[in-house]
């Protein structure tokens, strides 16, 4: 059976304490991302739309028990159904884990995290690689974010290992090699702000926001060089949300600032890395798209949320196939 294969994967919800260690955040008791996706794992969900049962051309009245013999090995007289087949693997918000992580992702096949590859129960990718890999993190309360774009410059917050991003030269006037110069990426958010719409407005003080102007400019360095500052996603956003809309799912909206941190830069990394592994011949674009989701039931449920997911995945599957 055919099948498409679409990558589905959450960031695990974690900050720092005052004593250094990893906690879960005290606004999410339990990750709403992961919470919404953790049931579709290893699931299919159908693309086609059931059939009638194939007419095998059975003879309807038959003169002998020779005639009555069942016909074996017959081909269907139409391709077998497509199916989309979800994998869901979390990544930790640590800058380096996801310039480690996600460039295996979009491999042809695949690599995938030991984390991955140590489960017996996580489902094989594709040798052709996936043709959806979906981001999915947590925000503050609000509706459903479908990401328009993402910046590869101006993250200035420390991650779960209170490490910063990678220093980047975006070749913007006043930029200086050395990397000590403050080059504010256009339209970066002030620190509480980002730290608010991110879901984080409960990290202590002075550790997700360490002098937060006084740091050289941060993102992607080596590597990168030849992407644009923004990258946007290939997939139509605008006519996404207002379909859903038209399908009953109204607490979604369309956005063009993913944050400035560990979700914008997940999907920078992802962006940049399915430009880089596809063929300006080949129109089987790598499709890549990150969803923000409030915490459970503010104002949106966790079974909601994963619903709006699935209508995502297979709108699309069908609009990469039609």
């Amino acid at each position: 059976m055919s099948s498409l294969q679409a990558l589905v994967y959450v960031l695990f919800s974690a900050v720092f304490t005052t004593n250094g260690d990893i906690q879960p955040s005290p606004q999410f008791k339990e990750n709403p991302s992961w919470l919404a996706v953790q049931p579709l794992q290893n699931t299919f969900i159908p693309l086609d739309p059931p059939s009638n049962p194939i007419d095998m051309d059975v003879p309807s009245s038959p003169t002998s028990t020779a005639e009555a013999q069942p016909i074996l090995n017959e081909e269907p007289k139409r391709p077998p159904p497509r199916e989309i087949r979800i994998s869901a693997l979390q990544i930790p918000i640590e800058y380096e884990a996801i310039t480690s992580i996600v460039p295996g992702l979009h491999g042809r096949p695949p690599c995938l995290p030991e984390s991955a590859k140590n489960d017996i129960s996580f489902p094989s990718p594709p040798e052709r690689g996936y043709d959806f890999i979906f981001h999915i993190g947590p925000a503050g309360r609000g509706p459903l974010r479908m990401e328009k774009l993402a910046h590869k410059s101006g993250y200035h917050m420390k991650d779960a290992t209170s490490k910063y991003a990678p220093q980047c030269t975006s070749g913007r006037k006043g930029d200086e090699s050395n990397g000590n110069m403050v080059v504010a990426a256009p339209g970066a958010p002030d620190s509480q702000h980002a730290v608010s719409q991110l879901g984080a407005s409960n990290l202590p003080d002075g550790q997700a926001v360490d002098n937060f102007l006084s740091r050289s400019n941060r993102g992607f360095g080596v590597g990168y060089e030849r992407f644009e500052e923004e990258l946007t996603s290939d997939i139509d956003v605008v006519r996404l949300v207002q379909d859903m809309k038209q399908a009953g799912i109204e607490g979604v909206y369309s956005s063009m600032d993913a944050g400035h941190y560990i979700c914008d830069f997940i999907y920078y990394c992802s962006l940049a890395e399915a430009k880089r592994n596809g063929k300006p011949y080949d129109k089987d674009t790598r499709r890549v798209l990150l969803l923000h989701c409030p915490p459970a039931d503010q104002p949106v449920s966790t079974e909601a949320v994963t619903e709006a997911i699935k209508q995502v995945i297979f709108w699309v599957c069908e609009d990469s196939n039609s």
